[in-house]
């Protein structure tokens, strides 16, 4: 099994990436949300360049967020400093379209920019529409090398329904799937599995990433304890984010409330519902999403919420869960290190070293 880590995007983001492959990790992957992280594609490029073997991904990229000519672009420039190395990681839309008050594009206009981005970098004409009309379009110099459409760049889907992990089968695609738990990642990893046959892919041939935020616990440490709360923190209150966009904004929460959290849950909805400016609650809402706890959300980040939507736990205690989603059919853990606490992955790199 392989690891990775995932990063709420810096500007130096290098730097971390650096360490994770000296310690063995074989992909790095950076959130793309412009409202909250800094370019992907700008710290990706530094760290393609500061490193030799780690893959680096986008995870994941919105397509509304970019046009298909740009965008393909970027992971041609990316691909010349890392020939071989770039992971398109590509998705709806969550924290990159929630943070600006919107919820997911629609599926059919994700499949039309992946049709786009990638006929691009195979180096064909592709016909698309711009600006409302329909237009053809193709990389213009390949042989001046400006760029690299030569080595393949890898394709993941972010996929949580039926119908977006039947997409990611059609494309033959890896999948992305944010967990919180063993027991449901690997219900998951059994439907997507059941997708790509469906397809006629093997399974055996094709990637399943989990992502996760957690806590390799120091003996004797609670759940409650400021690493923990920094380090796993931001993935439980995700849960909070999501109960206050369905009741502030009306847009879909995906994720049930377990009846031992719903106190919590209500009263941080409770909240949000003075939440400043009135007419735009998501700004205050998404504040710090996935990055840190806020202030005032701190006192509804229990141990009980940790529990149940992280990865936090001993050293032991995680090799056993991880094993589960190893066994369940993930090719790879991607750990996500919060600001400020990216010495974490020294801790990480522990949980590893018992895959190797």
């Amino acid at each position: 099994m392989q690891f990775g880590i995932a990063l709420a995007t810096d500007a130096e983001s290098w730097k971390t990436v650096v360490r994770a492959e000296a310690l063995g990790f074989s992909h790095a992957w950076f959130y793309d949300t412009q409202m909250l992280s800094a370019d992907c594609f700008v710290a990706m490029g530094a760290a393609a360049v500061k490193t030799d073997r780690i893959r680096l991904g986008t995870g994941v990229l919105i397509p509304s967020n970019r046009i298909a000519a740009v965008t393909a672009n970027a992971f041609a420039s990316l691909n010349k400093l890392a020939p071989g190395r770039i992971d398109f990681g590509v998705g709806t839309g969550f924290t990159g379209r929630r943070a600006m008050g919107l919820g997911a594009i629609k599926l059919a206009e994700m499949n039309e920019y992946i049709r786009v981005v990638m006929a691009l970098l195979r180096g064909e004409t592709v016909e698309t529409t711009i600006e409302g009309e329909r237009r053809k379009i193709r990389f213009l110099n390949p042989e001046l090398r400006l760029t690299n459409t030569a080595d393949p760049i890898a394709l993941h889907l972010s996929a949580y329904g039926p119908r977006a992990m039947a997409a990611t089968a059609r494309w033959g695609a890896g999948w992305i799937n944010f967990v919180g738990d063993e027991t449901a990642g690997a219900a998951a990893m059994s439907a997507m599995r059941a997708a790509w046959r469906n397809a006629g892919r093997d399974p055996a041939d094709l990637g399943a990433v989990a992502f996760a935020l957690g806590c390799v616990l120091a003996p004797g440490e609670t759940l409650d304890s400021p690493r923990v709360i920094a380090q796993s923190g931001p993935r439980a209150a995700v849960l909070l984010h999501r109960a206050a966009d369905e009741a502030l904004s009306g847009l879909p929460n995906t994720s049930p409330i377990p009846p031992e959290v719903a106190d919590e849950v209500a009263g941080y909805v409770a909240l949000a519902r003075h939440f400043q400016p009135a007419d735009a609650p998501w700004i205050e809402n998404h504040r710090g999403h996935l990055m840190v706890v806020k202030d005032e959300e701190r006192r509804f980040i229990t141990p009980e919420l940790i529990r149940r939507t992280t990865f936090t736990g001993t050293r032991d205690a995680l090799v056993r869960r991880i094993g589960t989603l190893r066994d369940a059919g993930y090719t790879q853990f991607t750990v996500q290190l919060t600001p400020g606490q990216e010495a974490a992955i020294e801790d990480w790199a522990g949980v590893m070293r018992a895959f190797v």
